[in-house]
């Protein structure tokens, strides 16, 4: 061992004598255990032979060793970290002219945070087809009244002089057909008035590339005629501008829509109201 007054070897120099000597002591024992072995075998075996294979395997596993060796990078020594020294807010900023203090920080996180918040609950625009479909709930049959909610008429004796169909209705129509099985039905008073109102609603451009059958636009002489319409077809959605249909109908339709320029009050909490087609279909809010 050396002395205290002798100098330590480097820590890589005492890595690698320390490795030496354990290679060393492990090609001894191998050689050592090899020749005990030899002995104890029921042939006679070279013991020159012997050597030379045993020095070859101690060469193997010597290069084996020094590879390692080269390849594990040497461990650096850490160096201790130093404590910044306290110093004032107005030092801190003129060392680090971009340095943001502690307030402005939280300030900029902050804004960011909320402008997140914005981001995420503002009003999603939706197209008219996705309105349709929630409103809807997937719904496949809808029928539906002509007066007062497809036509600006509002009585049969009114559509005796003329037949106006509103736009904007026709256009959420047209989008309630593109994925319902519409049905379209009326009261009237003669037979002139229905071909009125069919030549109207095909003006309009409703019949044009099969958007709705001719044939679903139903006609009848009483209120209680567009009633049992209704029930025999069992749509999903009736809409309709009567309150006395509408809670006629409520015990068997599964979704009723009540047209009504005044907001009546809720008999059935499967029963919605609003003042046009259109306006229901126009936003997204509470039914």
């Amino acid at each position: 061992m050396a002395s205290a007054s002798t100098p330590a070897p480097s820590a890589g120099a005492g890595a690698g004598g320390g490795k030496d000597d354990e290679l060393a002591d492990l090609v001894r024992r191998l050689v050592d255990a090899l020749a005990r072995y030899a002995d104890r075998l029921p042939f006679v075996l070279d013991r020159q032979k012997l050597r030379s294979l045993t020095t070859l395997a101690a060469i193997s596993v010597t290069i084996l060793f020094a590879w390692k060796m080269l390849r594990a990078p040497q461990e650096q020594p850490r160096r201790p970290r130093r404590r910044a020294a306290p110093s004032s807010s107005n030092t801190s900023s003129r060392s680090r002219p971009g340095a943001l203090t502690a307030t402005d920080a939280c300030s900029s996180a902050d804004s960011r945070a909320h402008e997140a918040v914005n981001q995420l609950f503002q009003p999603v625009n939706l197209t008219l087809e996705q309105l349709v479909r929630h409103k809807l709930s997937e719904g496949r049959r809808v029928t539906c009244r002509l007066l007062g909610v497809i036509l600006e008429e509002t009585t049969p004796e009114e559509l005796q002089n003329h037949v106006t169909v509103r736009p904007s209705a026709v256009e959420v129509l047209l989008e309630i057909a593109k994925f319902c099985d519409v049905y379209l039905m009326e009261r009237v008073l003669d037979d002139e008035t229905e071909e009125k109102v069919l030549s109207s609603l095909s003006e309009a451009g409703l019949f044009a590339n099969g958007a709705l059958i001719k044939d679903k636009v139903l006609f009848c002489s009483t209120e209680n005629g567009r009633t049992s319409f209704v029930r025999q077809l069992e749509p999903d959605w009736h809409i309709d501008t009567s309150p006395e249909i509408v809670h006629q109908l409520a015990r068997f339709i599964k979704y009723q829509l009540h047209i009504s320029p005044q907001q009546p009050e809720r008999i059935a909490s499967n029963i919605f109201s609003s003042p046009s087609l259109e306006q229901y279909f126009g936003g997204l809010d509470q039914r």
